[in-house]
């Protein structure tokens, strides 16, 4: 016969015995995804360098041309298929098309994330492939959907910490798209000290400072990706306002789903299934009664979305 002492010593022996083998096999998943995320980090390491180039390049006039731009990217898998167009210096382009259709890609081409399988993007006349990627990039500016905010005041969110953007620059950017308005009634004004994400910002506010960001800079080409979806129609005639001044004086591209915030736009190119199938102007689509129109008609409600 067992004591309940002896019963409990063995118990107790039991569950010390395989405590830690329980936390081992709980370990064991964890270990497996350090062990695949390193040998994916340690190839990413074996990846020769690109050669970096800062080497100043002349101020853009802004003149952006795609000529006979196809690209995949996986294998003859093509999200766009000989795309053609021109975007003279200071006008507006807008693109549009259903998810995609291969907007994104256009601006990430453009950016020179990815290099075209075929055709040529020229700035200005010129190749893109002709310069590196940072002085490709030196002039273009882009405003995304979600703009992001960093740990530290409003004025070195603008800056970015650069040399060459001035206090100075900053604030007239600042006021220059209506920032000003939230920004003189916080207890440290332009300093007001911001967390990561600028969560105690609301969307319209954010999307002020990346806007203010942009201008800072000054690039003779702007790349707005989605840049008014979020924004409610309270603080959408203040976002409207502050965009006129951000592309006066620029080339922009624009890429939207809201129809009614492009009306006004120099060229308007439509994609579908990643070839330009329709482009004009607002006026000159509608009359077309194409896709751009029921587009259009479908956002107003007057008819349902055709899914296929």
């Amino acid at each position: 016969m067992v004591s309940a002492g002896l019963l409990y010593a063995l118990v107790d022996l039991l569950t010390r015995l395989f405590e830690p083998v329980d936390q081992i096999v709980s370990q064991l998943a964890q270990l497996e995804q350090a062990r695949v995320s390193g040998s994916r980090v340690f190839e990413l390491m074996d990846e020769p360098g690109e050669e970096v180039n800062h080497d100043s390049i002349k101020r853009y006039e802004g003149r952006v041309t795609f000529d006979h731009v196809s690209f995949a990217y996986e294998k003859d898998d093509y999200v766009l298929n000989d795309i053609n167009f021109e975007i003279k210096p200071g006008q507006t382009a807008a693109f549009v098309g259903h998810t995609g259709s291969g907007k994104s890609t256009i601006m990430n081409l453009l950016f020179r994330f990815y290099d075209p399988i075929k055709g040529k993007i020229l700035i200005d006349g010129k190749d893109t492939i002709d310069f590196s990627k940072q002085q490709v990039r030196s002039h273009i500016g882009i405003v995304l959907q979600d703009p992001f905010i960093f740990t530290g005041t409003i004025i070195s969110n603008i800056t970015m910490n650069d040399p060459s953007i001035t206090r100075e620059q900053a604030i007239s950017a600042l006021k220059a798209v209506g920032a000003d308005q939230f920004i003189e009634k916080l207890p440290n004004q332009y300093d007001e000290p911001v967390k990561e994400k600028g969560n105690e910002f609301s969307t319209g506010q954010r999307q002020l400072l990346s806007f203010a960001r942009a201008l800072a800079f000054n690039p003779a080409i702007l790349i707005l990706d989605e840049a008014t979806a979020n924004i409610d129609t309270e603080t959408e005639g203040l976002i409207q306002e502050a965009l006129k001044v951000l592309k006066e004086g620029r080339t922009t591209l624009v890429i939207a789903h809201r129809l009614s915030t492009i009306q006004q736009a120099d060229q308007i190119f439509v994609l579908k299934h990643g070839k330009m199938i329709e482009r004009g102007t607002h006026e000159s689509l509608l009359k077309e009664r194409g896709e751009y129109f029921n587009m259009y008609e479908m956002q107003l409600g007057r008819k349902r979305m055709n899914v296929s």
